[in-house]
């Protein structure tokens, strides 16, 4: 069972970890190249259709970095550790950080976007530029523990 969990834990980190290397280096520097307009409206979709996927993906890979924290004994305690840490600052980064400025990015208008929402979306890009570096700190420390 705890060879399970952990190859489950294993391949959810890494598939999250993706997603947020993809959406930090691929599709947000993509983004800042297109007119204000456009921008808007493309950040509007991926925060719709990211808020439903993202969730999916990383609630079930804190729970089994937990889970593989409890149940497996041996080498790679301390790397164990250090990836519920690492997840831990992923979701406080999210839920406290990027969620809340997702939500004030869905309610703008497009074509009357708010004074400042260039430095609202700088801001967002900080955190995530700390999100995306826990996500894949995260795995790295699985896969390290996995392999010790």
């Amino acid at each position: 069972m705890s060879n399970f969990l952990q190859y489950a834990g294993l391949f959810l980190l890494g598939v999250l970890a993706g997603e947020e290397l993809i959406v930090r280096y691929g599709l947000h520097p993509a983004l800042s190249r297109l007119d204000e307009h456009a921008h808007l409206l493309a950040r509007q979709a991926l925060v719709r259709r990211l808020r439903v996927v993202v969730p999916i993906v990383m609630l079930p890979a804190a729970a089994l970095a937990a889970a593989v924290l409890v149940v497996v004994d041996g080498p790679g305690l301390a790397l164990r550790w250090a990836a519920v840490v690492t997840m831990a600052a992923f979701l406080l980064l999210s839920f406290l950080g990027t969620v809340p400025i997702n939500i004030k990015v869905d309610g703008w208008r497009a074509d009357a976007p708010p004074p400042g929402w260039q430095e609202v979306v700088r801001h967002w890009a900080r955190i995530d530029v700390l999100r995306s570096t826990a996500a894949t700190a995260a795995f790295l420390f699985a896969i390290l523990a996995q392999a010790s």
